[in-house]
């Protein structure tokens, strides 16, 4: 019994499954755009992408040159981009900005394209070409709107997307000759350094690449042989004070004043004792990196308390939020229960009155009837 109810409710499953498979090639294969449209409408607004974006592009053959075709192209990329199909919806929306430059739709179509073009960069270490193509997009359309009141929201993230796309750039060229740096050699990372700022000066890792060309000119200088010596220290104190002069408090000033004293006593311009003498470089590096490890943690400390914050906050508000729902419902609940009262008692009244209308009615009917008769006898 229990196996026949099983495979009656498994046939059933398969049957619902079935009529709804074909009821949807039904309207994929349909040339009735209203009805197409309407469908496609309603998946999307139930969130069911995949299959508004099926429909949708099966509306592009028969809409194509109506008043509907920008509608059903927008929608269509729209339908891709929420179901994560970014590459797709990419081409959807740059096509869209190409052959509907006036509509309504276009600047969103236009940011959405930027979104999915972000979404398609990868990570620092890997090729870096989708980058610099999702950049180029968004200077373009900072360009294009920034004097025309666009969304701000958009504006802002647009911003926050650049960079990070920048951010990604400068890593990796920093990264890269950070390289030259950890392998020992100097003057390979020395040169890959100062070309990085050569070709941008506002690399967001200056500080860091200023005091990797100090230090490698200093420990080139070091490992140099006596007579080149005196030439590196002078090159590396040039590296040392472009460094100090940008950043005069930097968490690399301790490390920098250490070895410049270092390259003093080596020339002979520096006689008292050296601060630090006794500690060699890497163990400066060290105490550099607990101090930094010590700030970050303050600092996610504090953000994480602030976030603590926000979210007591958050649940504070949901919780008043939901509160307020309830007592809401709960008014119109009791507004219903009164009206369909009221209601209730209008048609029972109408009800009496119908029926004593109805008696009064029969009363005389029978009254009248009566008198008829009466009249017949005489």
């Amino acid at each position: 019994m229990n196996v026949r109810r099983f495979l009656f409710i498994l046939g059933f499953i398969c049957f619902c499954a079935l009529s709804c498979k074909s009821e949807y090639e039904m309207l994929l294969k349909s040339n009735d755009v209203d009805a197409k449209y309407k469908a496609a409408m309603d998946y999307y607004n139930k969130g069911r992408f995949n299959k508004a974006a099926g429909l949708f592009e099966s509306l592009t053959v028969l809409t194509g040159g109506t008043d509907k075709d920008d509608t059903v192209q927008f929608y269509l990329g729209k339908s891709n981009y929420n179901n994560r199909d970014y590459y797709t919806a990419e081409t959807n929306f740059a096509k869209y900005a190409e052959v509907y430059p006036s509509s309504v739709f276009t600047s969103e179509a236009t940011f959405l394209r930027l979104e999915c073009l972000y979404r398609q960069t990868l990570r620092y270490e890997l090729d870096q070409n989708p980058t610099r193509k999702a950049i180029a997009a968004m200077n373009e359309y900072v360009n294009e709107y920034k004097d025309k009141n666009e969304n701000k929201e958009r504006m802002d993230r647009c911003w926050e997307m650049l960079d990070d796309l920048h951010w990604r750039l400068d890593t990796k060229e920093y990264e890269a000759a950070r390289l030259y740096y950890n392998m020992e050699d100097y003057i390979a990372s020395r040169v890959a350094f100062r070309n990085i700022l050569k070709d941008n000066a506002e690399n967001c890792h200056r500080e860091d690449i200023l005091y990797y060309i100090a230090m490698s000119s200093y420990k080139y200088a070091r490992l140099s042989v006596d007579q080149k010596q005196k030439e590196r220290y002078l090159s590396f104190q040039d590296d040392y004070y472009n460094f100090i002069g940008e950043y005069p408090i930097s968490k690399y000033r301790r490390e920098m004043d250490a070895v410049y004293r270092r390259s003093q006593k080596a020339l002979g311009h520096y006689v008292g004792e050296v601060e630090d003498d006794n500690v060699s470089e890497s163990e400066l590096e060290k105490q550099r990196k607990f101090e930094e490890r010590k700030q970050a943690l303050e600092i996610q400390k504090k953000e994480s308390a602030v976030r603590n914050a926000e979210m007591k906050a958050a649940r504070e508000a949901k919780k008043a939020a939901r509160k307020a729902e309830k007592e809401a419902r709960k008014a119109a609940r009791k507004h219903a229960q009164e009206v369909k009262a009221a209601q209730d008692k209008a048609a029972r009244k109408a009800e009496k009155e119908a029926r004593a209308a109805e008696n009064k009615a029969i009363r005389k009917s029978e009254n009248d009837g009566k008198e008829k008769d009466t009249r017949r006898k005489f």
